[in-house]
């Protein structure tokens, strides 16, 4: 009997899964025997559930939420010997996963058109003892993210990004990093660094263009800025996309790494999230779960 998890947020997207839910359930239960429905009432609870599923080596784990509950679930698949194909249809405010694997922004939409033949390979991010499926930022732009009030979130969504962006850059601050990316350690004076898996981050679709969610690589930018005219000179670089180095930014892949503060301390950000402070070290896992997709662009 093929059996799937639907592991609903039911806080997520201004609480619109309560609205998609049972439409999720029934497309589900067209193409799976049982669907088993979970719902998360703190954090952590979706980690567990889908713990909780590889153990019972259920065939597919669903998550309906945003980039937060999604990173959950990876986070619960990402240790179990046997992990189930994972899908999901995205809520929230900024979805980057679900750009790059071609689902549709709207949920009605993802979810009619969900299909067991369309799956790809998708490399997991470590981040010390975690685990993340898009981006780690660390300095003004993962400060301004960790410092949006959650109803702000949910009220003006991309729009409280972009206010705590503008704020904080207004106030840039650099800082000194030392950076190892596979065994080759350099300093960097940056406001910012951005270690992503996929082409999309922060809801900008091509950031990084040449980025796969397969390709066993993490991609590094970091911003060379040591002041707010330096930070505005590489705005224009970051939008257009990013594919290899100028002389406003720089960009690497590598898979594995570690940066640390040359002195004092800052935080980072996962997938949205607030997450450890440096040092940090990262790994890629390839290949390491099996997920379903949105269609092909043409």
């Amino acid at each position: 009997m093929t059996k799937a998890f639907l592991i609903v947020n039911p806080s997520s997207g201004g609480e619109e899964a309560k609205q998609y839910e049972d439409q999720a359930t029934a497309k589900l239960q067209e193409l799976f025997q049982e669907v088993i429905v979970k719902h998360t009432e703190k954090a952590g609870d979706a980690t567990d559930f889908a713990k909780e599923a590889a153990k019972e080596r259920i065939d597919s784990v669903f998550a309906m939420g945003g980039d937060g509950t999604v990173n959950e679930v990876i986070s619960g698949l990402a240790e179990e010997e046997f992990r189930p194909t994972f899908g999901f249809f995205p809520l929230g405010t900024v979805n980057d996963l679900g750009r790059a694997l071609n689902l549709p922004m709207d949920p009605e939409e993802a979810i009619s058109q969900l299909s067991l033949d369309r799956t790809s390979s998708l490399d997991i991010g470590k981040i010390n003892d975690q685990y993340f499926m898009n981006v780690v930022a660390i300095g003004t732009i993962p400060e301004s993210i960790n410092d949006v009030d959650v109803e702000d979130k949910t009220k003006f969504g991309k729009l409280a990004y972009f206010a705590s962006g503008i704020k904080h850059v207004i106030g840039n601050k650099s800082y000194d990093f030392e950076v190892t990316l596979d065994e080759k350690t350099q300093e960097i004076t940056s406001s910012t660094i951005i270690i992503a898996l996929t082409r999309s981050v922060g809801g900008f679709e091509q950031l990084l263009a040449d980025a796969e969610v397969n390709d066993g690589k993490m991609h590094a930018i970091y911003l060379k800025d040591e002041s707010l005219l330096d930070t505005v000179k590489s705005l224009p670089d970051l939008i257009k996309g990013v594919d290899k180095s100028t002389d406003n930014l720089g960009y690497e892949t590598f898979s594995k790494g570690q940066i640390a503060l040359k002195e004092g301390e800052l935080g980072t950000n996962i997938d949205g999230d607030e997450g450890p402070k440096l040092p940090i070290h990262l790994e890629i896992l390839p290949s390491h779960l099996t997920v379903y997709t949105g269609k092909a662009n043409d």
